[in-house]
């Protein structure tokens, strides 16, 4: 997802989720609403020479880049993309009736439980053939977040970005801190810097959706990868001993998180790490974008969620993947095949890292030359990951995500010795939620 930064740059960041959330999610996950022919596909007939792209790259900086990757593609192939640009919000707000309409040949959206929800609705089309010219240019975990859970590939990835702990290593350097690896040198590290009148963990969820962010680091290294993609899937229960462990281990740490979270917006919380007051930060590499100077930018540094069961290790990494899919009787499908194939290429993914250097790249033969240190070391992060997790909005149903978990996750963070009645609570909502289509 993307949202606008100060300068101008469209950069990808969860801030829009916030834009789905307001209009209460379930619409991007197969709710009725009503159809606007505002977000129907372009209907041109059959040609050959012609496809059709219903993008929700609304933003300036990525509209660009990927009219760039259209007409690069155009001079390759002959083929041109004819492209139906809607607004991000009301794109994902109209994308269930959209898909069961006449949607364009091939449309923007996001790798995981979102991508499969409509793959099981027959509301997307198989591209294995793709694959069979993609394959060897993605890491095994991107190639799992782009199955269906009949086991066929239904999505090409473009870009992706890590969540990790962001620091300064100057802050780091000056106090002599080291990079904690395990829960127990992290909870140290909180302890030495609150010794140290810094705030440990800048933290802030006015927005609602940081928090969701924190809860899945805590809960994969707690309970394990498989384990939390079935409890976003609606699948494991909420009251399971293993959610109260994720939720324990969240209290051990709550002191060390910047007071006031609730009311604090995440861009005055990466303030804090760029004026040094906060040692760290959990975030996505969007923070970066707060980093204006590029001696701030220089010094801005991250890793990996700590070990807190040695079992699991570090061997999952939060990384939100947009990509493409095609739909369920694209007119040109031949031509969309093509179009997929080269969106998969390192080429069409280094047009689009020239416009934003806030991402990196799905496949592992882009060229990486041009990436900044940080760009560098998220592409690691992310290619030498086991698992791949999307975030909690994009792993489970908006509608749940947006109407349980939010406020919940804000009154845990204001009341942690109210888990218990907060889990109940979480668990009988699922269950309606889930329960429905």
């Amino acid at each position: 997802m993307h949202h606008l930064s100060p300068s101008g740059l469209s950069v990808p960041g969860p801030s829009r989720r916030t834009l789905l959330r307001g209009i209460g999610g379930a619409a991007a996950l197969g709710a009725s609403i009503p159809f606007l022919s505002a977000c129907a596909g372009s209907g041109a007939a059959s040609d050959p020479k012609t496809l059709t792209l219903g993008s929700n790259a609304s933003d300036a900086v990525p509209k660009k880049a990927f009219a760039d990757i259209y007409a690069a593609f155009k001079k390759q192939s002959g083929i041109t993309v004819d492209v139906n640009t809607k607004d991000h919000n009301t794109f994902q707000e109209q994308i269930n009736s959209y898909l069961q309409g006449t949607p364009d040949d091939v449309f923007n959206w996001f790798a995981g439980y979102r991508m499969q929800f409509f793959a099981g609705k027959k509301l997307a089309t198989p591209i294995d053939d793709v694959w069979k010219t993609i394959e060897g240019d993605f890491p095994d975990a991107m190639k799992a977040l782009s199955k269906g859970e009949d086991g066929k590939y239904y999505f090409v990835p473009l870009y992706t970005y890590p969540w990790a702990i962001f620091y300064r290593k100057s802050v780091f350097k000056q106090h002599g801190y080291e990079v904690p690896t395990t829960w127990a040198q992290f909870i140290a590290l909180c302890k030495q810097m609150k010794k140290d009148n810094l705030v440990p963990i800048a933290f802030g969820d006015k927005d609602e959706w940081p928090a969701l962010g924190t809860f899945d680091q805590i809960n994969f290294r707690t309970n394990g990868y498989d384990f939390h993609v079935e409890l976003m899937a609606g699948k494991a229960s909420w009251t399971d001993k293993r959610t109260r462990a994720a939720f324990d281990n969240w209290a051990e740490i709550l002191p060390y998180h910047q007071d006031g979270a609730v009311g604090r917006t995440w861009q005055d919380a990466a303030q804090t790490l760029v004026s040094k007051k906060a040692g760290m930060y959990l975030l996505g590499m969007f923070v970066g974008q707060q980093f204006t100077s590029a001696a701030d930018r220089e010094d801005l540094d991250f890793f990996p969620f700590p070990e807190i069961d040695p079992s699991y290790g570090q061997d999952t990494v939060e990384a939100p993947t947009d990509g493409f899919m095609l739909s369920k009787a694209p007119k040109n499908h031949a031509g969309a095949v093509k179009l997929l194939e080269y969106l998969g290429s390192p080429a069409a993914e280094q047009i689009y890292l020239k416009s934003d250097p806030n991402v990196v790249a799905a496949s592992t033969k882009a060229d990486t030359s041009s990436y900044s240190a940080m760009q560098k070391k998220g592409y690691d992060l992310i290619s030498g990951a086991k698992n791949l997790t999307q975030y909690m909005d994009r792993d489970s149903r908006p509608d749940f995500t947006s109407t349980v978990m939010q406020p919940a996750l804000q009154k845990f963070v204001r009341d942690p010795k109210g888990v218990d009645s907060l889990l109940s609570s979480i668990e009988r909502q699922k269950k309606t939620i889930f329960a429905s289509s």
